[in-house]
């Protein structure tokens, strides 16, 4: 069962305060928003033409976070097919590129590439850690950045002047779901092994806050930092503390701490895993080594036609985490465009919002490219929700609905969702 909760604040009130407990096992939630009203969308003028709109993606083809990649690329390709396929007034160019991880500076040789390009937006990075290393050379060149991954608090509050978009919600409310998880599987104490960087130590802190508030007690925190390769010091922290679960905080490191931490004899059914590490350890595990185990991942259940139409782009995916999130990233990036009937990077930035049915005329709901282009052409304005859900950003590039999963692994070390 899922539980939806809206609500809109101002960002200082914690995300406790505001769902007043209400995130449980499977949550649809409004994530914080500011009060203040988005100003009223300006009219575009002047004769519309059509639109050649190139676009460039730093995705992860390598790193840490690789195994991301190909979903999300899937889900840009597959959209960038859909707006094609519609030649409704515009046409979309993509050049793919790799970002990496922070170890290395792919990213930033990867966007130095695209803006000689001159792409009017970027999407990515997948890593938080990542997007905080190219986001001032993105939107410092009047260039969109519009992630489909980027879940840390502290792009909420970015000067960017305006630029930086995500479609994934701020882990503010993973971390709600993630400790209220916890707290009501019986857990009364808790050990983390936390990535040292943005998206790790931001995460780390909300669970930390939610599961104490419900009661329990945090009584081992070991950092990691990226391009670490052994994890001996961490393990017998946590396991000296002997907590009832460990939250493992980690992109593909999971890989390497997880079995140790078993083989340390910690029992692999009381982890639990996060987006950057929920994924198929089938080939990776021993059988049965972290069955029953669970883990959260933003996103609604992925629909079984779209999950067709992706290996349809890509018939080796899976894993298919964050690609409706870059499918949906790329198909308002386009919608905005059109609704500015320009390519420009600032221009068509004025205009996400209001194609996500943030502005004060959140106008008529459409969930498909070629339906709201032709409402855009009309001259209607539109409220584009799709197969991630209603996006509806804020006036900080944030999403103000997002879904959280469930997830449980099985004994043969693939996962299902369970909410």
């Amino acid at each position: 069962m899922s539980v939806f909760v809206k609500a809109k604040a101002s960002r200082s009130r914690s995300l406790k305060a505001i769902l007043g407990g209400a995130a449980v096992l499977g949550v649809s939630a409004l994530v914080l928003s500011g009060c203040a009203a988005p100003a009223a969308p300006e009219e575009t003028t002047g004769p519309r033409e059509d639109l050649t709109l190139k676009i460039g993606t730093i995705l992860p083809q390598s790193g840490a976070l690789a195994f991301l990649g190909p979903p999300e690329e899937a889900g840009v390709q597959l959209a960038v097919n859909d707006i094609n396929d519609a030649n409704l007034g515009i046409k979309v160019d993509a050049v793919f590129r790799d970002s990496g991880d922070t170890t290395t500076d792919t990213a930033t040789t990867s966007v130095t590439d695209l803006l000689s390009q001159d792409v009017s937006a970027i999407i990515g990075a997948a890593s938080s850690g990542v997007s905080f290393t190219v986001i001032d050379q993105i939107t410092g060149a009047g260039v969109v950045q519009i992630s489909p991954a980027n879940t840390s608090p502290d792009f909420t509050d970015y000067d960017d002047s305006g630029l930086y978009f995500r479609t994934a919600p701020s882990d503010l409310l993973q971390g709600e779901v993630l400790g209220n998880l916890i707290a009501e599987d019986g857990a009364a104490t808790l050990g983390l092994l936390v990535l040292n960087d943005a998206y790790g130590t931001g995460l780390a802190a909300a669970l930390t806050e939610t599961y104490e508030g419900a009661g329990g007690e945090v009584v081992a925190e070991a950092l990691f930092n990226e391009g670490d390769t052994s994890f001996d010091a961490q393990i017998s922290t946590l396991t000296a503390a002997n907590p009832d679960a460990i939250a493992v905080i980690t992109f593909d490191q999971a890989k390497v701490v997880v079995p140790a931490l078993v083989g340390a004899g910690y029992p692999g059914s009381q982890l639990y895993f996060v987006d950057g590490n929920l994924a198929d350890y089938s080939a990776d595990f021993a059988p049965g080594l972290v069955a029953g185990s669970k883990g959260t991942l933003p996103g609604p259940a992925i629909e079984d036609d779209f999950r067709e139409r992706l290996l349809e782009v890509d018939p080796d995916l899976a894993d298919f985490s964050y690609a409706s999130e870059s499918y949906d990233a790329t198909i308002l990036v386009a919608l905005a465009a059109l609704a500015a009937n320009s390519t420009d990077g600032t221009k068509l930035a004025e205009k996400l919002q209001e194609v996500s049915g943030g502005g004060d005329n959140p106008g008529e709901k459409f969930t498909t490219f070629k339906d709201a282009a032709a409402a855009i052409i009309a001259g209607d304005v539109v409220d584009y929700d799709g197969p991630s859900g209603p996006i509806t950003f804020d006036e900080n590039g944030d999403p103000t609905e997002a879904t959280i999963g469930i997830f449980q692994y099985k004994d043969d070390n693939t996962y299902e969702r369970i909410n």
